[in-house]
């Protein structure tokens, strides 16, 4: 079943001296249940390209559907979890999470109830009363995560959401994201400068082109399903197939560069 159709999108934005085009027809499909990453060098229109999936910004050229429906605004078919987790720090953890549920007017019964279910598969359950400055950056990372789940979006879209964590707790958080995206069966748009992360996590990679954005490399992979098969990610991580697609990928984003 089709999900997400990105459909010949291009993205052109207004700027002192001339236009700057940022993606260049971009062309791609995701199917339900399918964990997308997006790499390449600084400038290259990821953010871009997911800002145009969430509704933020609409396309110069071209669409995204999400189930043949245009994406033409922000809506609860799609969550965001961000670079930075913006959390409202005067809330506890809880109220984080269940934010967009009040929002919309869910009941406080049925809020309470989805934001501890969305704890507990985070594994916070025991911090919902804390308030979040006194959680650790990866605690609010999962904070965030949780939060994107509590509407049950069909389509979950993470701006790099690791790259300001150390290397323990960013490997804690790869695992964590691939036990939920198995658990919850989303289809997940991922964005990252990490190769090794990119091979790790993905069933498809894509590698964008510096500006603007074209797609310049394709890769179907297979390691996240094996770590959560074999829940041991060093050995995944250290097995020659997994090396070898890693370093393909660093010679085509290397290839973009020249």
């Amino acid at each position: 079943m089709t999900q997400v159709d990105v459909q010949d999108l291009s993205v052109v934005y207004p700027a002192p001296g001339g236009a700057v085009e940022a993606l260049s027809r971009v062309d791609f499909t995701m199917r339900k249940g399918e964990l997308w990453v997006a790499l390449g060098a600084s400038g290259c229109g990821k953010s871009t390209l997911l800002g145009a999936i969430a509704g933020f910004l609409r396309p110069t050229g071209g669409r995204v559907l999400i189930n043949g429906q245009e994406v033409v605004r922000p809506g609860p078919d799609r969550g965001v979890v961000f670079q930075k987790h913006a959390l409202f720090p005067w809330l506890d953890v809880e109220r984080n999470v269940e934010f967009g549920l009040r929002m919309r007017g869910v009941a406080r019964a049925e809020r309470r109830d989805l934001s501890r279910s969305m704890l507990q598969l985070v594994g916070l359950e025991s911090f919902a009363r804390h308030p979040v400055y006194q959680l650790s950056g990866g605690m609010q990372q999962r904070v965030g995560l949780a939060r994107a789940l509590a509407s049950d979006p069909e389509v979950l879209l993470m701006d790099e959401p690791l790259g300001a964590l150390d290397a323990f707790t960013r490997e804690a958080m790869q695992e964590l994201i691939l036990d939920v995206w198995s658990r919850t069966g989303k289809t997940v748009f991922f964005i990252t400068h990490s190769v090794e992360e990119a091979v790790f996590l993905g069933t498809h990679v894509l590698i964008l082109s510096p500006q603007p954005g074209r797609i310049v490399h394709r890769a179907e992979l297979p390691f996240g399903r094996r770590f959560l098969e074999t829940r041991n990610a060093r050995v995944v991580k250290s097995d020659p197939a997994f090396v070898q697609r890693r370093e393909e990928l660093l010679d085509a984003i290397r290839q973009t560069r020249s």
